[in-house]
């Protein structure tokens, strides 16, 4: 007969096997949302950048050190983990420069529901960045 694993020793809901590869793929995800947001103006990387990281870290944490070894977005994830948070000039910048994007796409979107869907999608990240990440002064 085996001894029955204690719960302590059990994996958590992120460390599943059959679940891990998903949580690989959406760090993928966002960590390809984050880099076009280094490339294209109006479009946010940081805070992509920090929710691939996250997403990684329940995947594959061998992931999770490559995003953290990258020159420039190692900082931005290293800043935000350690609280450091971003300062209010650049909190202002981002999103604004998110409103501009998501009404500007938002008039060039077919449909009310495709308009909705991305206005919701510029709202949390406007939301994330007001309410989540602290405002360094």
């Amino acid at each position: 007969m085996t001894p029955s694993a204690s719960s302590s020793e059990l994996p958590g809901p992120g460390h599943v096997p059959r679940v891990r590869p998903l949580w690989v793929m959406l760090g993928f995800v966002l960590s390809s949302l984050g880099f076009v947001g280094l490339l294209v103006p109006g479009f946010p990387g940081t805070v992509w950048f920090v929710l691939a990281a996250a997403a990684f870290a329940k995947g594959d944490p061998r992931w999770e050190a490559w995003l953290l070894s990258r020159p420039v977005v190692g900082g931005l994830i290293s800043d935000y983990r350690a609280g450091r948070g971003m300062p209010l000039r650049a909190k202002w910048i981002a999103c604004s420069c998110i409103v501009l994007a998501v009404v500007f796409t938002m008039t060039r979107l077919p449909g009310l529901s495709a308009q909705l869907l991305w206005g919701l999608v510029g709202l949390a990240g406007v939301g994330f960045i007001t309410l989540r990440v602290p405002t360094r002064r």
